[in-house]
């Protein structure tokens, strides 16, 4: 992740003449539940450049996710397609392309381009149970995080403290 992130970071950097700070926070990874708050979590990520306000959708973005997809499994690509489908319980790469366009579709449509702290702040995010576990798989690295959530959307935060925000 953090060979991409530098990479690409460079790459707009160079093309637009910029020497600014290109990400917000260094790579942070969160445990994810696989299903639909894995399609939302994807949807967030193919949302990000559209969220910084370079494109007004991700295909205009031809070094992310959302664009990198091959015509089929085989093509070369830093996602495993493969294991992602089984995730999802999708059969064939064009089904993965056109539920991405529709995610996408629907997230702009409804106006969901703003940051949302589940995805940027937390090391988990899935049901109650999907928590809990992560919590207990973390031991003594879960010191200080709080499960927080309602129904079937539940996230285990890092203390704000640690996040640079002041209670």
């Amino acid at each position: 992740m953090q060979l991409v992130s530098g990479r690409t970071a460079q790459a707009f950097n160079l093309r637009k003449k910029r020497k600014e700070a290109f990400w917000e926070d260094r790579y942070h990874a969160t445990a994810v539940e696989t299903n639909h708050h894995l399609v939302a979590c994807m949807t967030y990520i193919d949302l990000n450049m559209v969220r910084a306000g370079v494109v007004a959708h991700p295909s205009g973005w031809q070094v992310g996710g959302y664009t990198e997809m091959p015509a089929s499994r085989e093509g070369n690509s830093i996602t495993d397609y493969g294991a992602l489908m089984g995730l999802l319980s999708i059969d064939s790469v064009v089904t993965l392309r056109e539920l991405r366009e529709k995610w996408v579709a629907e997230a702009l449509a409804r106006g969901e381009v703003g940051r949302e702290g589940k995805w940027t702040e937390s090391v988990a995010v899935g049901s109650a149970d999907f928590v809990r576990t992560i919590r207990t798989k973390l031991g003594s690295r879960a010191k200080g995080r709080r499960i927080s959530g309602m129904e079937d959307n539940y996230t285990l935060r890092e203390p704000q403290e640690l996040l640079g925000v002041k209670s």
